[in-house]
């Protein structure tokens, strides 16, 4: 292994670029696009996230000796185009939609102009890197937007991959988790960690009662008890005789949680526990936060349903060719038409359209000339909004999108333009995307 992130895609990126050196179209200057066609099913609208991610692991494409030898030995490639690899850097512009930003059916995530070569080669990892990470925001969206303000935490790690684990947290966190189990994500970006123990904590004790004192004698009384290893009744009582009325918290992780929540909160406030809050886990999803909405819970811990984006493991999202020069360096509108994949060709511009009071009621997208600024768009209302951003300008990337100052701006931003979308986009209920894209 290298630190090279170059052979995270696939086979056919490397033999569209060994084809295309030999017929002497490498070097075409094209531009590609990633959008999604639809959303996941039912959901009314989508996240992007992952673009931080994204431009680090651009950044650090490169294939090293190690890449090159592989390639050379399993003969994926010729020697010409070995000789291209071993001088690989991506030199053109990429601009997209700010990462948290909201968006839907056919908006240019991300376009990015260069060689062919130098394009297309990025396709798996963009593509990767944005469907992976877009589905679990939009699907953390969701349950924060039940959750009615009270905090969740991410605890999905052992319920997906060793590094998925890290970007589900940071996607999560972006879409407004406020917390995750994995430290990695805390290292790598920033993400606040939680966790204090398991119900193997427990069960190592030669008592719950011993268990409990010695999680207070290391942590104090403000720790969280797990109290449901045995009996939730009794585990309370117990936790608030060993911890006192102060206990930080109970975690409750079984059970028919309105009714356990509810006996839990009676049961606390008859102690003189009134402070202390109440965590719930077990298997939570955006339906089960939105059914304890007015149970007395205070916070929530997911785990599988937010890392495999709940029922949408992938958000669906494609890379195409929407435009190139020809042999008189004329540009080329082109698009895909196969039946239900078909595609718009040329370069695009967007705005969100907002009415007078800040609501989102339409997606513009703008078809123009290949030499057009994309962020060049003046809006016809001023309520209306541009929504690409560059991220890097001649091989040049923007680091303020980038590390864990990157990640806090990503969830700065989806705070702000959540509060644009109309109030039927928060409804748990199948339906189609809140508002229309059109094309103009």
């Amino acid at each position: 292994m290298t630190e090279s992130s170059a052979f995270r895609t696939d086979r056919y990126e490397l033999t569209m670029v060994d084809a295309a050196i030999q017929s002497g179209t490498a070097g075409r200057e094209c531009q590609f696009e990633a959008f999604a066609r639809r959303l996941p099913s039912g959901r009314r609208y989508g996240i992007v996230a992952g673009t931080g991610r994204l431009l680090e692991l651009i950044r650090d494409f490169r294939f090293t000796d190690a890449e090159l030898a592989w390639l050379d030995a399993n003969a994926v490639v010729r020697r010409p185009t070995l000789d291209w690899l071993a001088d690989y850097a991506f030199r053109g512009d990429i601009w997209g939609y700010q990462e948290g930003e909201v968006y839907f059916p056919g908006s240019p995530l991300v376009t990015i102009d260069g060689s062919f070569a130098e394009c297309v080669i990025l396709e798996t990892l963009i593509l990767s890197v944005l469907n992976y990470d877009s589905s679990v925001a939009g699907a953390a969206a969701r349950m924060v937007s039940v959750s009615l303000g009270r905090p969740l935490a991410e605890m999905g790690s052992r319920r997906t991959g060793e590094y998925s684990a890290v970007a589900a947290a940071r996607a999560a966190y972006i879409a407004g988790f406020a917390s995750t189990s994995n430290l990695e994500a805390g290292r790598s970006w920033g993400v606040p960690t939680m966790g204090t123990a398991a119900h193997s904590f427990t069960l190592l004790h030669d008592s719950e009662e011993d268990a409990f004192r010695a999680q207070v004698a290391a942590f104090g009384v403000s720790t969280t008890l797990l109290v449901d290893t045995y009996d939730v009744t009794r585990g309370i009582d117990l936790a608030i005789r060993v911890a006192g009325p102060g206990l930080g918290s109970i975690r409750i992780d079984s059970g028919d949680l309105p009714t356990v929540v509810a006996g839990a909160r009676a049961q606390l406030d008859s102690l003189g526990a009134v402070n202390t809050r109440i965590t719930v886990t077990s298997d939570l999803d955006e339906y089960s936060i939105a059914a304890l909405s007015a149970s007395p819970v205070d916070a929530f811990g997911v785990g599988t349903s937010v890392v495999t984006g709940s029922g949408a493991p992938a958000a669906g999202m494609v890379y195409k060719l929407v435009a190139h020069r020809d042999d008189a360096g004329e540009w080329v509108s082109v698009a895909k038409t196969s039946t239900a994949k078909a595609s718009v060709g040329g370069r695009k511009r967007s705005v969100r359209r907002l009415d007078a009071a800040g609501i989102a009621r339409a997606e513009i997208v703008l078809v123009g000339e290949a030499d057009e600024d994309p962020t060049g768009f003046e809006a016809p209302d001023g309520h209306d909004r541009a929504l690409l951003v560059p991220f890097v300008t001649d091989g040049v990337i923007d680091e303020g999108y980038l590390g864990a100052a990157g990640t806090v701006r990503a969830r700065t931003h989806n705070a702000r333009v959540m509060q644009e979308l109309p109030i039927e986009a928060f409804r748990l209920g199948r339906g189609d995307p809140v508002i229309p894209t059109l094309y103009r």
